[in-house]
Formats: structure tokens, C-alpha cells, sequence
């Protein structure tokens, strides 16, 4: 029994390692080290910001988007989601600050109509608001993401060379406390397991995703899916997003950057196992049949490799550590990406561990009517 299980995990990682379409790669994703030639007219950009009770943050991302290096029509909608801490104020303010008043424009989120998730019923009145000045490119990003100044030159450019629907960057994730070096390169080494670049670009293929921290959006893309209503109930927005144009026959790429970085911070543990509970379920499509599957296969994919590399018998141990380094290997880009020790692939295992618990937490919630839990609101409650 345990020779099966040693040979499975080996298995299971050799289709990861040489045949699930290079995720682990991430240089070839990098999209800071892509340069596209600028096009011949710069396109309008309309950037739409959902923010709900975001003070901390929100002043540096205004001051970010108020610095873009952009030669075309730019201008920028943050939508106030029923904050009760002053966002509106901190970013009217940090507009003032930066002489960008007049491209700065603070929008009051209507109340939150029945069967839309908070963000993208916010998004929407941004969107409509937006499209009154007719862009071309709605820009997508996140009341906690402070962009480099050539950031939107650069993904306009890229969208226009390739004749791109939708273009999205993940954005670099804070990895400075223990909890964070722990689990957040883990964070991105799962996301890009389960939405592999190469196969997001794929037209053939029918994985789609998107990071919701920075997505570039061509408003006819957006009109001919429908419009955010196509997605108006969908917690996991952006990848739901990238589904939908690419089923309507748009053309998606997903990269990486260090250059774009989130100013989110998680203290502890407790935060990060929210953030991971917050939409697991809901990528299990809420079934308790793939949750057990998940778990299962989260087991025998990387704690299997480690207890098994402790067996006595060669016809264990043997595969078991072939399959362990096969492991470590592809985890070890995604630790060079965040600048930490390679020794930090060693605890891949264990930060599986912990979504595992983590992803049992969320379908927990969920039963118990507390699902997508979100800065005060139920997104994916149980009915």
C-alpha cells in the first residue's frame, strides 16, 4: 500500500513538473521583462477603484495612479463603498496633494442591489460613470495596489501590440513577517497551479484567469459579455471576469510584476487563513464531493512525498524523495521571485497544510451561512 502511494505522489509530480504547462516557471511570465512597442495613437483609459474602508492605503494608491506616465487620456474613478472610516476624504485629499484634482474623480457606491457581491456592484456604478467619456480600456485595480509610474504605458502597450481583450498582472504580495514568507509564495505558486499563464492564453484551452489587483479591460470586450452583470454574484470576480471574455472569443494573458505590489499587510496567521477561506469554498463550486477530493489530493501531492520519504523500505523512500525534489524544485522560482532564502521551499508541505485547513474552514463557514466573509459582508452565504 504504501509502494502505491509512493509511486502516486511520484506520478502526480511528474505530470506537474513537465506537463501542466510550465506554471511553475514564472521568469517566462514575467511581465516586467516584456517591452512592447507603443502604439501609434495612445487609447483612452478610464481606472476604476472599488474601495471599502480602504483609509490606510488609499492616499498612496492616489498618488500612484496621479504619477502614471501615460502619453494618452487618463483619468481616474475611485468608487466609495459605503466606508465609515473616511476613504472619500484621504483620497480627495491626496488628489489635492498631487495636483491631480481635476483627473481625480470620488464616486458614491448606490446601496448594494440584491444578487451583486459588493465589489462588483461598486465596479459597475464605476463602469457607468466611466463610460460616459467613451474609453477604450477600463483599467481594474485594487484600493491596496500602488503601481509603478510606466505600469499602465506598459500593459496599454502590450494590450495593443497583441490585440489583447483583457491583460491582468499579478501584483507582488507583501512577504516581510513570518506568517507572510510562510504562506504568501505559496499563495502564488497554488494560484498559478490552478490557472497556469500559459494555458489562460491559450485559446484552445478553457482555463481562464485573471489578478484582480491590475486588469486592463477593452470596454467592447466588456459589452459584448454583457457587462458586469454577466458576473454580478461571482466572488472570485476576476477569474470569473477572464472566463467570460475568453468564452466570448477575447483573447486574455495573465503575468507577473514585482514593479505593481500590494500595501496590504497580514500580521498573523488568523489573516491570511480569512483571506484563503474567504473564496476556497467557492472555488470547490461549493461541493463537499470536490472538497474531499481537494484535501485528499492536497495530501498525497505534498505531505505524502515527505512521511513517505521516512519509510525503511528503498521501494518507499525512493520515490517518495524523488517526488519530494521534484516538489522543492518547482517551488524554488516562486521563492527566488519574493528574494527569500531557498531554504523557505522546505516548508512547501506544511503551507499546504495549512490551506488545506484552511480551505475545510471556508466550506465550514459556508455551512454555517457564514461564507465569503468580507469587510463586514456575507458574499457567499449559504440560502
Amino acid at each position: 500500500m504504501l509502494t502505491v502511494l509512493s509511486l502516486a505522489a511520484l506520478l502526480v509530480w511528474l505530470v506537474l513538473f513537465f506537463l501542466w504547462a510550465n506554471f511553475w516557471r514564472i521568469w517566462e511570465s514575467d511581465a516586467d521583462k516584456v517591452t512592447s512597442p507603443p502604439p501609434g495613437q495612445w487609447p483612452r483609459v478610464a481606472a476604476v477603484i472599488p474601495a471599502r474602508n480602504e483609509a490606510p492605503s488609499i492616499a498612496a494608491i492616489v498618488r500612484a495612479l496621479a504619477a502614471q506616465e501615460y502619453p494618452g487620456e487618463f483619468s481616474v474613478l475611485i468608487v466609495d463603498d459605503h466606508s465609515d472610516d473616511g476613504t472619500a476624504n484621504f483620497a480627495r485629499k491626496a488628489a489635492a496633494e498631487s495636483g491631480a484634482a481635476y483627473q481625480v474623480e470620488i464616486l458614491s457606491a448606490r446601496p448594494l442591489a440584491a444578487g451583486w457581491t459588493g465589489k462588483l456592484w461598486a465596479l459597475n456604478g464605476g463602469v457607468a460613470k466611466a463610460a460616459t467619456s467613451s474609453p477604450e480600456f477600463f483599467w481594474f485595480t485594487d484600493a491596496d495596489v500602488v503601481h509603478a509610474p510606466d505600469t499602465l504605458r506598459r500593459i496599454v502597450s502590450r494590450a495593443e501590440h497583441q490585440d489583447l481583450d483583457l491583460t491582468s498582472l499579478m501584483v507582488l504580495l507583501e512577504s516581510r513577517t513570518l506568517p507572510e514568507r510562510f504562506l504568501i509564495p505559496a499563495f502564488l505558486y497554488f494560484f498559478l497551479m490552478l490557472y497556469p499563464p500559459n494555458w489562460i492564453a491559450n485559446p484552445r484551452a478553457r482555463t481562464a484567469g485573471a489578478a484582480g489587483g491590475c486588469i486592463l479591460l477593452r470596454r467592447s470586450a466588456l459589452e459584448r459579455i454583457g457587462g458586469l452583470a454577466a458576473i454580478r454574484n461571482e466572488v472570485i470576480d476576476d477569474c470569473a471576469l477572464a472566463r467570460a471574455v475568453k468564452r466570448a472569443g477575447g483573447k486574455i494573458r495573465m503575468g507577473l510584476t514585482r514593479s505593481s505590489r500590494s500595501v496590504r499587510s497580514y500580521s498573523g496567521f488568523a489573516e491570511i487563513r480569512d483571506m484563503i477561506a474567504r473564496t476556497a469554498f467557492t472555488q470547490l463550486h461549493h461541493s463537499a464531493v470536490q472538497l474531499l477530493g481537494t484535501l485528499l489530493g492536497l495530501a498525497l501531492t505534498f505531505l505524502a512525498p515527505v512521511i513517505l520519504t521516512l519509510a525503511s523500505s528503498t521501494r518507499v523512500w525512493l520515490p517518495a524523495l524523488l517526488a519530494w525534489c521534484l516538489m522543492t524544485a518547482s517551488f524554488l522560482p516562486t521563492i527566488v521571485f519574493y528574494r527569500l532564502s531557498p531554504l523557505w521551499t522546505l516548508l512547501l508541505p506544511f503551507s499546504a497544510l495549512f490551506y488545506s485547513y484552511a480551505t475545510l474552514l471556508s466550506a465550514i463557514r459556508f455551512w454555517l451561512g457564514r461564507g465569503g466573509q468580507w469587510k463586514g459582508r456575507s458574499q457567499a452565504a449559504k440560502v
